[in-house]
């Protein structure tokens, strides 16, 4: 016997009818950076079709920069069966990638995929993991600092370099790695003092005050998340900073070269989208890069210093 005409209608859901898409989203704590990145990849979904709360539904979590935390969160995505999860941050994708081998991760704020040891190369991840690396032009980065130090009173060119990081962030570390080969190309010793927390943060600056001609700071979740303590020290030994994340400057640092975290956040939704309509296979899919890096300077800091930034650096 055939079934009533209205439940045969009921078996015939359209996609917008049928239960939404769970989307699992992480990232390692709350900085200006990463919520960008979030802000981002929610925007470009649902330009692109897919809206919390009508055909997805995004369980957004936050570790607080917790590891422990982070496998949870992996767990909690497998288990309420996600069918992508977006992680911002190399900790976070590295947790995720611990977690799943099979539902499709896509990532940012990442500077090396290959380096975290979560795709098999950049270029074919091989995998469930791909997305969007962060990595900012630092030999371009070096060149400034070594323009403005040279002309900031009371420094000295022939000093070293200062930096800070947190070295258990690979991320970091790759960055400061690529740093200390740049400076060394050109002479010049790179001081480095380490930071595992936000509160290891001022002993670490105040190590290298009066050794060096200024910082350089690589994107690094510990000190983003300390940026008003970096910009406070550093004006307080008028030691200029450029750095490779924009939100230092905001927050009183002096220049950067950046990507844009928002933009990443928007590329990476792109990627995700294909994903999710079943367009691309995430296992062929390269690793991308930002094409167009942001100067920026904090005017403020200009002051202070009595510098001229170049003229194509936009005031923040």
């Amino acid at each position: 016997k055939p079934p009533p005409a209205d439940a045969a209608a009921a078996s015939k859901t359209t996609p917008a009818q049928q239960a939404p898409i769970p989307v699992g989203v992480v990232q390692l704590v709350e900085h200006e950076a990463l919520d960008a990145t979030v802000k981002g990849f929610i925007d470009e979904l649902a330009a692109r079709g897919f809206k919390d709360g009508e055909n997805i539904r995004i369980d957004h979590q936050n570790a607080q920069g917790d590891q422990a935390t982070l496998a949870n969160i992996g767990t909690r995505f497998v288990s309420n069966k996600s069918q992508l999860i977006f992680a911002s941050s190399t900790p976070a994708v590295q947790a995720m990638a611990r977690a799943t081998k099979t539902i499709p991760v896509v990532a940012t704020a990442v500077t090396s995929f290959e380096a975290a040891k979560v795709v098999k190369s950049d270029a074919a991840p091989g995998g469930n993991v791909t997305g969007v690396s962060n990595l900012s032009p630092i030999a371009a980065q070096l060149d400034l600092l070594v323009e403005i130090a040279a002309l900031t009173p009371n420094t000295a060119k022939t000093k070293p370099i200062g930096v800070v990081f947190n070295p258990s962030e690979v991320n970091a570390q790759f960055q400061v790695d690529r740093f200390k080969a740049a400076a060394e190309k050109l002479g010049i010793e790179v001081l480095t003092a380490s930071a595992s927390s936000v509160n290891d943060v001022p002993q670490a600056l105040n190590s290298l005050k009066g050794k060096i001609c200024g910082f350089w700071f690589p994107t690094d979740n510990v000190i983003a998340s300390a940026a008003a303590t970096v910009a406070k020290v550093a004006a307080e030994a008028k030691l200029p900073v450029v750095a490779s994340d924009s939100a230092l400057v905001r927050a009183g640092s002096l220049a950067s070269i950046s990507v844009d975290y928002y933009e990443l956040g928007r590329t990476t939704g792109e990627m995700a989208v294909k994903i999710l309509k079943g367009e691309a296979d995430i296992s062929t899919m390269a690793i991308e890069y930002y094409p167009n890096p942001v100067k920026k300077y904090n005017p403020e800091m200009a002051s202070l210093y009595n510098l001229t930034i170049p003229s194509d650096y936009a005031a923040i």
